[in-house]
């Protein structure tokens, strides 16, 4: 059988992440790429999710489904974010394994790593120290669901792995300015004080943390490498290899946008992370690199921002 006629499960293509990754399956050519909403499949609800494996026969499956959201979401729901994303990572990576799944990749995030993890962040930085408090729950389900896929793999010999994607942007984000994270929030925001012809725009903290971003679909041509390398197992970091101030991002978004007014930043918001550059040798030893630099990334996203609906999305399921 050869990778493009495997029936391929992608949860949340709904989503920045999982859109993503259905595109570049289909860019490669993939016949049999199966999608649900969430009207179709509840991925909390155990029993569906166990029953639509059994029925569907995958062969591989990635787990892009998850309850997302910036610093403001995570501190006030953190109850939602550690309970739905525990059950939708439990129901799809123990209804694969019972399905006898051959493959599954499970997507996380950089959050799960410490606090002060020493950087670049390496994959062995994981459970070192404490998390970043303000997104502690959702960081400690997305471990839960690292955890779990090296115990499937290590009890039960199935290739079940995981990516932890840095600062991710692009077509699909979410522009909510409650929810969003830092770049699609500032493109929102910078574009409508653009239209109001607003002198000042006040951007929440020091302006001194520092991220690292990469376009979402250099993301989804690594998951799918993933996918294809036989040897692929355990943990992989996937990020652009450079970080950037908060300060020097939001000139660059404003450049782009064309805002030409004032940014004052407002120390008495949380910072977050101090920094967050992740080491992304091991999946660069399997031979991807980042193609989209970020000025062009954010160029594509500000066009993709202008041609969608305005209408809020805050979960990717």
């Amino acid at each position: 059988m050869t990778s493009t006629s495997k029936r391929v499960f992608v949860a949340g293509h709904r989503g920045m992440v999982g859109s993503a990754i259905v595109r570049e399956l289909h860019k490669q050519g993939y016949e049999h790429v199966v999608t649900r909403s969430r009207s179709q499949l509840d991925l909390t609800n155990q029993e569906q999710v166990r029953s639509f494996f059994a029925e569907q026969k995958f062969d591989e499956v990635y787990v892009a489904a998850a309850k997302v959201g910036g610093i403001h979401a995570n501190n006030t729901y953190p109850a939602d974010f550690l309970y739905q994303n525990l059950m939708i990572q439990s129901n799809l990576i123990h209804s694969a394994y019972l399905a006898e799944v051959d493959r599954l990749l499970f997507l996380g995030s950089s959050c799960v790593y410490p606090k002060m993890a020493p950087q670049p962040i390496r994959e062995e930085a994981l459970l070192t120290g404490p998390l970043e408090p303000t997104n502690e729950a959702y960081a400690v389900a997305k471990i839960a669901g690292i955890k779990m896929c090296e115990s499937y793999a290590k009890q039960h010999g199935v290739k079940f792995f995981s990516a932890m994607p840095t600062n991710l942007y692009g077509q699909n984000d979410n522009y909510d300015l409650q929810n969003s994270h830092v770049l699609p929030a500032l493109i929102r925001r910078l574009h409508e004080a653009k239209i109001r012809h607003d002198r000042v725009v006040p951007i929440w903290g020091s302006g001194t943390p520092r991220r690292e971003f990469l376009y979402v679909d250099d993301l989804a041509r690594a998951c799918v490498k993933l996918m294809n390398h036989e040897s692929a197992d355990g943990l992989y970091n996937i990020g652009s290899g450079s970080d950037i101030a908060i300060s020097d991002l939001a000139a660059l978004v404003a450049e782009v946008v064309g805002f030409n007014g004032r940014l004052i930043y407002d120390p008495s918001k949380p910072d977050g992370t101090p920094r967050k550059l992740m080491d992304s040798h091991r999946m660069n030893g399997l031979g991807w690199r980042p193609e989209v630099e970020l000025r062009e990334g954010i160029a594509m996203t500000y066009q993709h921002f202008l041609s969608r609906s305005t209408s809020p999305e805050t979960e990717a399921a």
